[in-house]
């Protein structure tokens, strides 16, 4: 299909990627905990306990890093002109979804250890419904505003085809 403008496409033909992100080591129980204990400011200088456990759990936290790529454990988040994904695997088969229309507010949760890794959960509400969690994002402020510009312009097409229809 021919396009205009590269990488665009009219929604009702094709779902377009914005943005993929890959969540951080603090997307799991152990790094978080890791993330709690590289933390830790007590020593003086560059002697701080913090620092001291990650230079002993570098074998550790690296066998997290690379697992969480692994091919067939590998998540990815995925936000498109229709929906965010969660996706799992080499091909990015998809795991789970919410529509741009199925909420209208993302709350940023920072919870014990995400904060050294510079991650959070987003967390997708309908009013106070929750809709939709994405675990261990890096820089989740970023990549919500991402979803949130990206739901408000498929709600305002939306609402413009609908107002459309009422008026033909």
């Amino acid at each position: 299909m021919k396009q205009a403008i590269a990488g665009v496409a009219p929604t009702q033909f094709d779902e377009v990627t914005v943005m993929t992100v890959w969540p951080s080591n603090a997307a799991f129980g152990l790094g978080r905990l890791l993330g709690s204990l590289y933390s830790i400011n007590a020593g003086f200088y560059i002697f701080r306990i913090g620092h001291l456990v990650a230079l002993a759990s570098i074998p550790v936290a690296a066998a997290l890093f690379f697992y969480r790529l692994a091919p067939f454990v590998g998540t990815r988040y995925r936000v498109t002109n229709r929906r965010v994904i969660v996706e799992r695997g080499i091909k990015g088969k998809e795991e789970k979804s919410v529509e741009l229309d199925r909420f209208d507010e993302i709350e940023v949760v920072v919870r014990s250890g995400q904060a050294w890794y510079s991650a959070g959960d987003l967390i997708f509400r309908n009013g106070e419904t929750e809709t939709f969690r994405l675990e261990g994002v890096s820089r989740p402020e970023s990549f919500r505003q991402v979803c949130m510009k990206a739901r408000n312009g498929f709600v305002g097409v939306q609402d413009a085809l609908k107002r459309q229809l009422v008026t033909a």
